[in-house]
């Protein structure tokens, strides 16, 4: 019988399965990370740096499809979703919708505030042990209105933040946004702060980081383009074009690529794509101060090592349709309109794939042939954010520990249903 390359092969080098990896590496096992592109290639390449712990409202709110068809049918809107790929999502959009009643909406709420809470705690934890402090700014999030009508809607959303113990701002002089971040335009009138925001200075350099720390103390990470996994004998094959590699177990966190993977293991779930567009401008765009959101348009704008990105909307779309980076051109505009003094020129354009399932909650668990292959994957925009978090509870189902939280809103099985 062949010799196990590996006591776990991790599949997937986002920031998901590096930060799996180096959880599981802590333990004693011998890990072994594969990934076709590289470190933080996809979405964790590019996104905003946020660690949004405070967003526990999950995108399918009740209500919301009383709001979406005036946003799908602008292609250029903050959400878009191109007549072409409709009846693909359809069945997505129907557990979304489902996800979006009252009983659904309060359970993932309560899911969603517990695994930020924990990924919360974790970070910290992994920051220290990693001597990562310099690689963060915790300088907060300012979410703002243009005008008291925005405000006054948004307003259950944070009465939701302030019931999960997060703490909130309001504010409704000028002043006073002044004082967190200048050079706003002045229809902003009203915004929400949360001081306990914080971003890292680049996605990239933290993964690169983390990376670096598993490969230190004997980890090893494989250029494997993963076609196919199955459970022989108690063991795992994990296989390539040409290469074939065995572990006792594996966890797949392929990001958006993970559905192909859990579909030959006999599990259907519904995993879809929120394709995410961002500008990347050079140092000197614009004085960031904090985490500047602007929930209205669907965008943020946010500090990477000390230039400026404009990025967001969700554009659904599946993976093989070409980029749209006159998505990207609008909110570069917007954002020039927002903030007066922001200079465009000289930026880098980008899309990425979030991997989103229709509750806005992951999927963490084993498969349904084998308790041998754990699924990881699934978090939307919210990968980085519940990165260690999501890490302990993979940790936790590998070594038969005490779950630190309940994971069974994150079980693959919530689907059965539909499937």
């Amino acid at each position: 019988m062949r010799k196990n390359d590996a006591d776990i092969i991790v599949v997937g080098a986002g920031i998901i399965g590096i930060t799996c990896a180096l959880a599981l590496q802590s333990d004693g096992r011998r890990v072994l990370l594969l990934d076709r592109s590289g470190i933080a290639a996809e979405a964790s390449r590019g996104n905003a740096g946020a660690f949004a712990f405070t967003d526990v409202e999950p995108l399918a709110t009740p209500g919301i499809l009383r709001k979406a068809p005036k946003w799908l049918i602008d292609p250029l809107g903050p959400l878009s979703l191109p007549i072409g790929y409709a009846p693909k999502l359809t069945p997505w959009l129907l557990r979304f919708w489902r996800s979006s009643w009252r009983d659904r909406f309060e359970a993932a709420t309560r899911a969603q505030s517990a695994l930020m809470q924990l990924s919360q705690t974790a970070l910290e934890n992994l920051i220290r042990e990693t001597d990562a402090e310099p690689l963060f700014q915790r300088d907060g999030q300012l979410q703002v209105y243009a005008g008291a009508a925005q405000f006054e809607a948004s307003r259950p959303g944070w009465a939701l933040k302030q019931r999960h113990g997060i703490d909130v701002r309001l504010l409704d002089h000028a002043d006073d946004i002044a004082s967190i971040q200048p050079g706003l335009d002045a229809r902003f009138t009203h915004a929400g702060y949360t001081p306990d925001w914080m971003n890292v200075c680049n996605p990239v350099t933290w993964a690169t980081h983390l990376a670096t720390a598993f490969q230190k103390a004997g980890g090893h990470i494989e250029s494997f383009n993963v076609t196919d996994v199955d459970v022989q004998a108690g063991r795992v094959c994990v296989r390539s074009a040409a290469q074939t590699r065995v572990s006792d177990r594996v966890v797949i966190a392929g990001g958006a690529w993970s559905g192909r993977l859990a579909w030959q293991l006999g599990d259907r779930l519904p995993l879809d794509t929120e394709r995410g567009y961002n500008t990347t401008l050079p140092a000197g765009a614009f004085d960031v101060k904090t985490h500047i959101s602007f929930p209205n348009d669907g965008f943020v704008v946010s500090r990477i090592d000390g230039g400026v990105r404009v990025g967001g909307a969700v554009e659904f779309g599946g993976l093989k349709r070409p980029p749209n980076y006159r998505r990207a051109d609008i909110l570069l505009e917007k954002a020039s309109r927002y903030l007066p003094g922001l200079r465009t020129e000289q930026g880098q354009r980008w899309m990425g794939f979030r991997p989103s399932m229709p509750d806005s909650l992951p999927v963490i668990g084993p498969a349904r042939c084998s308790d041998r292959v754990i699924y990881c994957f699934g978090h939307g925009h919210l990968g980085l954010t519940q990165s260690s978090g999501t890490a302990q509870l993979v940790k936790a189902m590998v070594t038969d520990a005490v779950m630190p939280i309940d994971r069974s809103p994150y079980s693959p099985r919530r689907f059965s249903r539909w499937s």
